[in-house]
């Protein structure tokens, strides 16, 4: 199902046809010869630039991790301005026999539980890592869910089961804290959280957004300096009700209210998309709340859902939006300006670019997706974009 979108006309459409036009003008100086081979070109360059992008699996990313580390059920993934993709994961989802060598006495050589927050290079050596689960439960981000590191390097984690977003340096140093651990008021409190599963911040004024999808129905923003509470809203921008209930086996059509609001990602020109997990969709809005455009995918989906994280691609006009699905193991394609699905890829599998539940995604700046698996997947693959 779509609503009608109000983004504006693609610029590349614009962009071609002044390249041409200069180019039938250049040629036109020179005698006209080449002004077929300018056509063709500018006609290319729209073509590329329009083409659904495909991708296929790096078997080569990321590297063995040190001191035998593994990770567990990935909850966040995020690719910074450095190319340092980011990744938080549970610890506590991994079994005694995956932690061997941390049992008393051991049952083996291996293994041992990664730091709750690793980074890796673009060639998948790990660089940092922080985050263990005997720090201080006031700082330490336990139950990870969505990680993003904004304009000013700082690094946001959401904590959903226990209501929570916490603010840190690069090197795990705890700047602020929004929300109380285990304390929650409902989708309209503009204090206590919910809880929160995804995050972006806004560069151009230092808001942030917050999935706050578990247990709450609302994206909530706050000042990324101050942490004041700035204004909320749910589906279709209206004021969340927590009362209702929504039958998901006899309705046609979406929910009136967001079922899980789990991720979530922001535009260059000013649009907000969320992804409403168990509402298997995608709503848009402007930056202050008002409803702009939906897309419903695969609505025949029940437990999870279809919408986990949408992630936009990183040229000039953003032209693709890649949303993972961790019911349907795939991740869909579509097209930004229509919210069309033009595409997909993947299946449920344990094997090389096969996915069991993609629950984190992001992308580099050439263009490559970096997905995480929660559940029993508990790994990163990356895809080049051919």
């Amino acid at each position: 199902m779509l609503r009608s979108s109000g983004l504006r006309p693609r610029p590349h459409v614009l962009l071609a046809s002044l390249i041409l036009l200069a180019l039938s003008a250049g040629c036109a100086e020179s005698g006209g010869e080449a002004a077929p081979a300018a056509e063709a070109a500018a006609t290319e360059a729209v073509a590329s630039s329009s083409a659904v992008p495909t991708f296929e699996i790096d078997p080569t990313w990321p590297q063995e991790m040190p001191d035998l580390w593994v990770m567990g059920s990935i909850t966040g993934v995020f690719v910074d301005a450095q190319d340092h993709i980011w990744v938080t994961h549970l610890p506590e989802t991994l079994t005694p026999e995956e932690l061997g060598a941390e049992q008393d006495p051991p049952l083996g050589t291996c293994c041992t539980t990664a730091p709750t927050v690793v980074v890796f290079d673009t060639d998948g050596a790990v660089v940092q890592a922080w985050g263990l689960q005997d720090d201080d439960i006031s700082e330490y981000p336990r139950n990870s869910h969505g990680i993003f590191v904004d304009h000013n390097d700082f690094v946001w984690i959401g904590t959903y089961r226990h209501h929570r977003v916490q603010k840190f340096t690069r090197d795990g140093e705890l700047v602020m804290t929004i929300g109380e651990y285990d304390e929650t008021g409902g989708s309209n409190d503009p204090d206590l959280l919910g809880g929160p599963a995804g995050i972006w911040v806004d560069p151009t004024d230092n808001e942030v957004f917050v999935a706050d999808g578990y247990g709450n129905r609302r994206v909530i923003v706050f000042d990324g300096e101050s942490g004041e509470y700035l204004r909320h809203w749910g589906a279709y921008g209206e004021e969340p009700d927590d009362t209702y209930e929504y039958d998901r086996e006899s309705s046609e059509s979406p929910p009136a209210e967001f079922s899980t609001v789990h991720g979530i990602t922001g535009s260059a020109d000013g649009r907000i998309y969320v992804a409403d997990r168990r509402g298997n969709g995608v709503q848009v809005f402007e930056q202050d709340g008002p409803f702009v455009d939906e897309r419903v995918i695969a609505p025949e989906t029940r437990a999870s859902g279809s919408a986990f994280v949408p992630v936009l691609s990183p040229d000039p006009d953003q032209q693709w939006l890649y949303m993972a699905d961790g019911t349907n193991h795939k991740i869909w394609i579509l097209r930004r300006s229509d919210l069309e699905i033009v595409g997909e890829f993947g299946r449920g599998g344990r094997q090389l670019g096969q996915f069991l539940r993609p629950h984190g995604l992001s992308v580099d700046s050439q263009g490559h997706l970096y997905v995480g698996e929660a559940s029993t997947g508990r790994r990163v693959q990356r895809f080049r974009m051919r």
